[in-house]
């Protein structure tokens, strides 16, 4: 008698956030998965943090292991810093008994900046506004010592530009790396840019993201949150890292 075909189980996409203190943001993030639920129905989705938030990393990795599942994790981070480049692969080095791979973080991709736009528009930002010679815009994120982090918010910083007309965008960080909000500020107020946005590069609500939203002298976006681009782009993540062969824990440039 034929055994009957059991269809494989996909790997659980494990949606890591950084946590925060701002009990705004896990809830922030957790729609943000109910959206990807949505869009991949059947598809086992949970929410990880690194720190502050439960449930945390390693207790997420350890559950998984013991029912025997696969996993890819898909950083809710938008560049390569030293929580995707050591905390990431160190936290997988604890699992060994688990099936998993790293997704690279969200990044530079057509999709972010689709999100990063629609969430200043939501703000006030119109499509004249990009020919005024009076407008730029703040591209605010997390910052990292990393200076592959530095080229990759600068690449976002760039793309968001193009979709918006050719306006002037400086990338800013809220640590860690230069320049600040307010130094990037007065950069576009000394080019003549005196009507300034501040674009919230953070995936949830916390203390980065409002205290580079104080600094706008204009209009200042919320963080992604759970726009629906940005729930597009963790599918991206996780497909792309399941297509791209890997050896052992490494991350799956992608």
């Amino acid at each position: 008698m034929t055994e009957p075909h059991t269809p494989r189980r996909r790997p659980t996409l494990v949606a890591v956030g950084h946590g925060s203190r701002d009990p705004r943001a896990r809830a922030t993030l957790s729609r943000l998965l109910d959206r990807v639920r949505e869009l991949r129905p059947g598809l086992d989705v949970r929410l990880a943090h690194i720190e502050l938030n439960a449930p945390l990393l390693d207790a997420t990795l350890a559950q998984l292991a013991d029912e025997g599942r696969g996993a890819v994790l898909v950083p809710l981070l938008l560049a390569p810093g030293h929580h995707v480049t050591h905390d990431l692969p160190a936290a997988l080095a604890a699992a060994p008994a688990l099936r998993a791979r790293l997704a690279a973080p969200l990044g530079a991709h057509p999709l972010l900046v689709e999100a990063l736009a629609d969430r200043l528009a939501q703000a006030g930002w119109t499509p004249g506004d990009g020919d005024s010679p009076a407008t730029g815009i703040v591209l605010a994120s997390a910052g990292s010592r990393d200076p592959r982090s530095g080229a990759e918010t600068r690449r976002i910083a760039a793309l968001l530009g193009e979709r918006l007309g050719g306006v002037p965008v400086l990338a800013a960080y809220a640590s860690a790396a230069a320049p600040t909000v307010p130094e990037a500020v007065r950069a576009l107020t000394a080019r003549g840019r005196h009507r300034i946005a501040v674009a919230s590069c953070f995936t949830a609500p916390g203390l980065f993201a409002t205290r580079a939203a104080a600094h706008a002298p204009w209009i200042a976006s919320d963080p992604l949150g759970a726009h629906p681009a940005l729930a597009r782009l963790v599918l991206h993540r996780y497909d792309a890292a399941l297509r791209t062969p890997v050896r052992g824990r490494e991350l799956a440039t992608v």
